[in-house]
């Protein structure tokens, strides 16, 4: 019943990891479907609930690392109509992660899975990390762009994740004392990554 979130730069091949890790093991793996998820709760749209991660602001913080007196997702349910501002969407997300990680065998991409479930037992953190060139290249050949686009892909979303981080308070996201281990997917092969996390996890299904 072990759970796994996956933090990762942009380029590192975190969702072919996940999905592999997910099929590997017969875990469930949650990545866009956490944005369904908060959306169906909230009766708004996917494109609100994207809307809204890019914006995210300094009440992130305050709320992944304290408990709101009363819970936000139930205020939500109560209503008819559909709204979402960032409280509530960041105690919708915390409540879905934490149902997630209860129900065990789930491996959870990004949105700050780390934060929420630190410190729960059976649950393990990954950080993937690689040079600027290697990420470039990752996103040339994985998206179909030429390198100049894939250059500024990286550099618009280093550039978005640094500035959401910094309005959580957190200096470094990359700060390796978040995580049971690191990456750097440059020098190591999906498959290889993969076998070595299964074995943390335990219990491979070949």
């Amino acid at each position: 019943m072990a759970v796994l979130t996956i933090s990762r730069m942009f380029g590192t091949g975190a969702e072919a990891l996940g999905e592999l890790i997910s099929k590997r093991l017969g875990y469930t793996f949650y990545h866009n479907e956490l944005i369904q998820m908060v959306a169906n709760k909230a009766k708004v749209s996917t494109d609100w609930v994207e809307a809204m991660e890019k914006e995210a602001g300094g009440k992130f913080q305050k709320l992944m690392s304290t408990l709101a007196p009363k819970s936000l997702v139930d205020r939500i349910l109560d209503s008819d109509r559909g709204y979402l501002d960032e409280e509530i969407y960041t105690d919708m997300l915390r409540h879905i992660i934490t149902k997630i990680a209860d129900a065990g065998d789930a491996v959870i991409l990004g949105r700050g899975g780390q934060y929420i479930l630190e410190g729960r037992p059976d649950t393990y953190h990954i950080l993937l990390v690689a040079d600027l060139d290697y990420r470039v290249k990752y996103v040339e050949e994985h998206f179909n762009l030429i390198p100049k686009q894939a250059m500024l892909a990286v550099a618009m979303e280093d550039k978005r994740r640094v500035n959401l981080y910094r309005k959580f308070g957190i200096v470094d996201y990359n700060q390796t004392d978040h995580y049971h281990v690191v990456f750097n997917m440059a020098q190591i092969d999906t498959e290889k990554a993969c076998d070595m996390l299964c074995t943390l996890l335990g219990s491979c299904r070949f």
